[in-house]
C-alpha cells in the first residue's frame, strides 16, 4: 500500500513537473550563433559572422543579457534574415535551449 502510495505520487509529480517544462515563453534579445554567443570575432560583422558560424555547424542563439540560449528548430530562413538584430522568440526553454515555436523582429 505505501509502495503504491509512493508510485502515484511521484507520477503526479512527474506530470506536473514536465506541464512547467511545456509552458511557451517569450525571449527578446539578439540572434546570435551558439559558438560566438554576444562576442564575435573581431573586425567581423555580428551578421556576418553568425551566418559563417551557422553554415559552420554552430546553432542560432539568441542573447538575452548575459544569457545565450541555443535555438531549435523554427524558421531558418527568419533567424537568418534576423541575424545580429534583435528579435522575440516565443518557445519552450529546457535547460539552455528555446524550442522555437515562433520568430519575429522585436518591435
Amino acid at each position: 500500500v505505501l509502495l503504491t502510495l509512493l508510485l502515484l505520487i511521484s507520477a503526479g509529480l512527474l506530470t506536473v513537473s514536465s506541464q512547467a517544462k511545456s509552458k511557451p515563453s517569450t525571449y527578446t534579445g539578439t540572434v546570435s550563433d551558439a559558438m560566438c554567443g554576444a562576442h564575435h570575432m573581431p573586425g567581423q560583422e555580428p551578421a556576418a559572422c553568425t551566418r559563417a558560424c551557422v553554415k559552420q555547424g554552430s546553432m542560432y542563439a539568441l542573447v538575452v543579457g548575459d544569457k545565450v540560449y541555443k535555438l531549435k528548430g523554427g524558421d531558418a530562413a527568419e533567424l537568418d534574415k534576423l541575424a545580429g538584430e534583435k528579435a522575440t522568440i516565443t518557445g519552450t526553454l529546457s535547460e539552455d535551449t528555446i524550442e522555437v515555436a515562433s520568430v519575429a523582429a522585436a518591435k
